[in-house]
C-alpha cells in the first residue's frame, strides 16, 4: 500500500491487514510513514517500508520483488493505483484492489481486480476485465455499538438541541459547504463536523457569513469517530463523489440513521427510505427538507437506525467480511 495520508482506504488497509494476518502469514508492505508503521508492528506484523515515489523512482519496484521473494507469498495484493503501478511479478498470484474508479493501465500486473462495491466492479467489467477475474469484497468498519456517547456541553452543543454530524476530509468533494447551507436553514439544529483538510479557511468563512457559527462547528481531526456517532441524532453524508463511504457504514454500526446526497457508494449501499435517506447531489434544500423530517420523526429515525444496524452485522461487520476474503484467497491462490 503505498499511501501516505490517513484517510480511508489506508485506514481500512490497516484493518483489514490486521485481520486477515489472524489466520494467514501477511507481510505488508507499505510506504514509509511512521504511525502506520507502528500501528502495524502493534498489532504483531513485519512491515517492509519503501519509498513508492513517482515516474524517476526506480528502487521501489526491484525493493519490493526481493522482499516477496524473501516472503514467498501465494498473493500479491496492491492496494490502489500507486501500489499496482509498483507490483512486481513472480511465482506469486498478483491481485489489485481499487476503493474507486481508477485508471486501470497502473494495474497492468494484476491477474484479478477487487472493487469496494458493485458499482466499481461492473465498471472495471465494463473496461474489458473478464468477470472471472473481477471480485466484489466490501469494506468492514470497527462495531460501535458499545461506544458511550460524549458529553455534549464540552462540544458546544445544548442539551436538547438537535444534533447532526459530518466525518471526512474538509474537501470539495466532501460537499460540506452544501450540509452548512442546509443548516442555515434549521435554526434551531446543530452540525459537528469532525475533519481536517484544505477546504477549512472557506468552510470557516461560509459558516461566518451565513451567521451560523453558533450552531455549526469544524472539529479538526478527532480519533473518537463511535463516541461522536452516539453523541448525534442524525449522520449527514453531503458527498458530491463518494465511491464507498465508509462513514455510512460507521453510522450503521453505530446504529445512527443516515442521510446522504445520493453519491456512487451511498446510493449502493442504502436502500432510500429503508435504511436511510437520499438527497440529489449539491441540493442544500432538499438535505435540509430531509434533515427536518428525520430529527422531528423520532420514530421514523429509529426504524431506519434498526434498519442500518441490521445492514451492518450481515454485510459489513469483520466476521463477514473476513470469510468473504477468505473465500477469495482460497479460490485465487488454492
Amino acid at each position: 500500500m503505498a499511501g501516505a495520508r490517513n484517510g480511508g482506504a489506508e485506514l481500512f488497509y490497516e484493518r483489514m491487514t490486521i485481520a486477515l494476518a489472524a489466520g494467514h502469514d501477511v507481510l505488508p508492505v507499505i510506504r514509509a510513514e511512521p504511525g502506520r508503521a507502528a500501528r502495524l508492528t502493534a498489532a504483531g506484523l513485519a512491515p517492509a517500508q519503501f519509498s513508492f515515489g513517482g515516474k524517476l523512482d526506480f528502487l521501489t519496484r526491484p525493493a519490493v520483488a526481493k522482499a516477496l521473494r524473501s516472503f514467498k507469498p501465494d498473493l500479491a495484493i496492491a492496494w490502489m493505483s500507486r501500489a499496482a503501478a509498483k507490483l512486481p511479478q513472480g511465482s506469486w498470484v498478483t491481485a489489485g484492489r481499487l476503493g474507486g474508479y481508477y485508471n486501470l493501465k497502473y494495474f497492468r500486473a494484476c491477474r484479478h481486480l477487487i472493487g469496494n462495491t458493485r458499482g466499481i466492479t461492473s465498471w472495471i467489467e465494463g473496461q474489458g476485465w473478464p468477470a472471472s477475474r473481477v471480485h466484489y469484497l466490501p469494506n468492514f468498519v470497527d462495531d460501535f455499538a458499545g461506544a458511550a456517547p460524549l458529553d455534549r456541553a464540552a462540544l458546544g452543543v445544548p442539551a436538547g438541541a438537535p444534533l447532526i454530524l459530518a466525518l471526512g476530509r474538509l474537501h470539495q468533494v466532501k460537499g460540506f459547504d452544501v450540509l452548512i447551507r442546509a443548516a442555515a436553514l434549521l435554526p434551531e439544529v446543530h452540525v459537528l463536523i469532525a475533519g481536517e483538510g484544505p477546504e477549512r479557511d472557506s468552510l470557516q468563512a461560509l459558516i461566518a457569513s451565513l451567521n451560523v457559527q453558533d450552531r455549526v462547528k469544524l472539529l479538526g481531526w478527532r480519533t473518537d469517530t463511535g463516541p461522536l456517532l452516539k453523541t448525534a441524532d442524525l449522520f449527514v453524508s453531503s458527498s458530491r463523489h463518494e465511491p464507498l463511504g465508509n462513514m455510512v457504514l460507521e453510522a450503521f454500526s453505530a446504529a445512527r440513521p443516515v442521510l446522504a446526497a445520493a453519491a456512487e457508494g451511498p446510493s449502493e449501499i442504502i436502500a432510500n427510505s429503508a435504511d436511510g435517506v437520499l438527497v440529489p447531489i449539491d441540493d442544500a434544500p432538499a438535505l435540509a427538507d430531509a434533515a427536518r423530517t428525520m430529527l422531528n420523526e423520532p420514530a421514523l429515525a429509529a426504524r431506519l437506525a434498526r434498519a442500518g444496524r441490521l445492514r451492518f452485522k450481515n454485510e459489513f461487520s469483520e466476521t463477514n467480511v473476513i470469510a468473504a476474503w477468505n473465500v477469495f484467497l482460497q479460490k485465487v491462490s488454492g
